[in-house]
């Protein structure tokens, strides 16, 4: 363990700001600040109430993003991350099954995929990228424009004008997509940071000292 190794030197929120990155699988790399230090409370609640829901549309994300201090931009590209994972059907099964009064499935989706999504939905998760489940990529932006995107949030950013040229130039150029992928994410990994002598450095990341 690495407590056992350094005490008290490091963090468990360095440590998942290290394994976020790693978890590309080597797709992407970039340096990531260390320093952080963990809070004194965790409460389960944090993650919905900071995190945009499935449900939300680019006006909804945008607002989300935009409260943390993250561009358009930046949220169009950090999506990107949904090119890897999984996700529990009733985070889209809304799309799948009685949609609205008009439209018995969201006509946003690929009908086939809509009934792909229908198979797979007796597992306990489907990947969020079918295609490259493993791998982050831009895949994901292809996806989109193929009407292929999971969630409502996702669908949204090739739907509306505002985002969907931004979807288009991710799709068609990797190379900068992951270096705008990398500085996003360590802007984000800025976000009410703790250092100097606020907060702890937890002993185990399960709970608090």
């Amino acid at each position: 363990m690495i407590e056992a190794k350094c005490p008290q030197t490091v963090s468990c929120s360095d440590i998942l700001a290290f394994a976020a990155r790693d978890s590309s699988g080597g797709s992407i790399s970039y340096s990531v600040p260390s320093g952080r230090r963990d809070g004194t409370v965790s409460n389960q609640n944090d993650a919905l109430q900071n995190l945009p829901p499935p449900t939300f549309n680019v006006q909804q994300l945008q607002s989300s993003f935009s409260s943390k201090g993250l561009s358009m931009d930046e949220m169009v590209t950090l999506s990107g991350a949904h090119s890897i994972g999984v996700s529990h059907c009733s985070s889209f099964s809304n799309r799948l099954y009685s949609f609205n009064s008009t439209y018995p499935q969201d006509p946003s989706m690929n009908p086939g995929f809509a009934a792909f999504l229908k198979t797979k939905c007796g597992d306990p998760t489907v990947p969020l990228d079918v295609v490259s489940p493993n791998r982050l990529d831009v895949r994901y932006y292809k996806n989109l424009r193929n009407h292929k995107g999971l969630f409502t949030s996702d669908q949204s950013l090739w739907s509306d004008p505002s985002t969907a040229y931004m979807v288009k130039e991710n799709a068609n150029n990797r190379v900068e997509w992951a270096a705008k992928f990398g500085a996003a994410m360590v802007k984000m990994g800025s976000i009410q940071v703790l250092t100097g002598n606020q907060g702890e450095i937890r002993k185990n990341c399960r709970m608090v000292n």
